[in-house]
């Protein structure tokens, strides 16, 4: 376990080199699917994978309400895969990449009907590039799954909604976040950027 742990390490360090590897395969083999609308700051963290076997069915998601005209906004900080064997409703383990530090993390979403989740879109606030403008970038997050239901997160309305991501051939099973750190005193924090999801054949 602790080998699989620092080789998902090693593979999302490497994919920090040149703003991260281009999509074609993650952990064990499996596909990525991504979408073309992320925010340009930060790097990718590491990925993390379902367990063996298992499959996101359902997603959760951490927020940070808006918080004024004068403070600054961070919206969408982090989203966690909860996975269980296809067909077989909630599962109890979880895949999260690197989740930034601000707000709180929602009850999770499940897929209907034992269902599974097979892409995704993102709501991100394009660069502004003014001083005085507070960046966001991606603020929400929505997740299709097998059956056709659609489970969006608890992000405020800023920003605009890209294109969903390509269907997994099977099911998601993992994910990847591209996160900007914490600036400290510039306070001007973005948190997560992009995302993307693994894919995995039942």
């Amino acid at each position: 376990m602790l080998g699989e742990q620092v080789l998902l390490l090693l593979a999302g360090l490497a994919s920090t080199v040149g703003g991260g590897q281009e999509p074609g395969q993650g952990p064990r083999g499996a596909p990525i699917i991504a979408v073309p609308n992320g925010g340009p700051w930060g790097n990718w963290a590491w990925p993390d994978m379902c367990p063996e076997g298992t499959y996101a069915s359902g997603v959760s998601f951490k927020v940070e309400p808006p918080q004024g005209a004068v403070e600054d906004d961070t919206a969408l900080n982090g989203i966690r895969l909860h996975c269980s064997p296809r067909g077989a409703g909630d599962g109890g383990s979880v895949a999260e990449s690197q989740s930034g530090r601000w707000g709180r993390w929602s009850e999770p979403r499940w897929c209907p009907h034992r269902g599974h989740v097979v892409g995704f879109a993102l709501r991100v606030q394009a660069p502004r590039r003014s001083f005085l403008s507070d960046e966001v970038a991606a603020t929400n997050a929505r997740f299709a799954c097998s059956g056709g239901q659609v489970l969006e997160g608890p992000g405020p309305d800023l920003g605009q909604w890209g294109g969903w991501s390509p269907p997994c051939p099977g099911a998601v099973c993992g994910i990847q976040t591209r996160q900007e750190l914490p600036w400290g005193l510039r306070r001007d924090d973005t948190a997560l950027n992009d995302l993307r999801l693994f894919c995995c054949k039942g």
